[in-house]
């Protein structure tokens, strides 16, 4: 594996990141608190992934010889702070291996600043078991592709294209490469009665690496915020620059009449299905 040169900003694995400059580790852009010592730890094995690094080496580093501490203790107190904030055990490591009476090794994949450029929104799964649901998951997508679209550095896989990847059952990294995007979102939608739950995730296509997962749940009415929550979460994770008009137009978000609004999506549904009669014409003119 690739070692991390000290001029990257930015180190990325599984779904935490690490901000070199500002000496933080983020999990799903949330910051986790760390000491020094445990950050340095990580720091120093992030290096050279993949090779043992010696508790010679980490007391040269991070515990110079004029320090008044417990080496042993000093270490064994960091690894320990350090795995609990990458939620893993010794036992059943997932970052940090240790290797006994020598050292400890990073066996993780990390990656650098390398930026999402493209990305598809697969059609959200409907869960309700009821078909008539079906248009109220197509348009969560559809308004989800919508939001992410008006983001100019980034480029959104259309949802006439993604729609045609409804209900198919294949590899995400199949699947990206035919539409040849870094990235793809997928998720999926269950309504019940006024509330509305979305659960979403970002997979990046080359690694096949979960970058973010995240729920949320919220009543009908203010599903335009739920939308912008959503977008902003893989805003941040893609670490795309906005402009301060992409920032206000994905934080714009007010509640809305739930009738109408599923309204409108009934009659965007229909719309988008061209059945060649009135019904979403109707319906549409409706909602909005």
């Amino acid at each position: 594996m690739e070692g991390v040169p000290p001029s990257r900003k930015a180190v990325r694995f599984g779904v935490f990141e690490v901000d070199l400059h500002a000496g933080e580790l983020r999990k799903g852009g949330i910051r986790i608190k760390l000491q020094e010592q445990p950050f340095r730890l990580l720091q120093m094995l992030l290096e050279r992934p993949g090779e043992i690094v010696s508790r010679d080496e980490l007391r040269s580093r991070i515990w110079p010889a004029d320090t008044f501490v417990d080496f042993d203790q000093g270490l064994n107190n960091a690894i320990k702070r350090l795995r609990e904030a990458l939620s893993e055990s010794a036992e059943t490591p997932r970052f940090i291996e240790t290797i006994p009476r020598r050292g400890y090794r990073f066996i993780g994949e990390p990656r650098g600043d390398r930026r999402i450029e493209s990305l598809a929104v697969l059609p959200l799964e409907n869960l309700s078991g009821d078909p008539e649901q079906e248009y109220f998951a197509d348009g969560l997508t559809e308004a989800l592709i919508s939001r992410l679209a008006k983001i100019r550095l980034l480029r959104v896989v259309s949802r006439t294209t993604a729609m045609h990847y409804k209900g198919v059952r294949r590899p995400l990294s199949e699947i990206a490469q035919d539409l040849q995007v870094d990235a793809v979102v997928e998720g999926t939608v269950l309504r019940s009665g006024t509330r509305v739950r979305i659960s979403a995730q970002l997979i990046e296509a080359r690694t096949d690496t979960h970058l973010w997962a995240e729920s949320y749940d919220e009543d009908l009415r203010d599903v335009l915020e739920l939308q912008s929550d959503v977008a902003w979460a893989i805003a941040r994770e893609i670490q795309v620059k906005l402009t301060p008009e992409e920032k206000a137009q994905l934080e714009r978000a007010h509640p809305v009449d739930r009738e109408a609004y599923e309204a409108y999506l009934r009659g965007r549904y229909h719309w988008n299905k061209r059945s060649g009669d009135e019904k979403g014409i109707g319906i549409l003119s409706a909602g909005d």
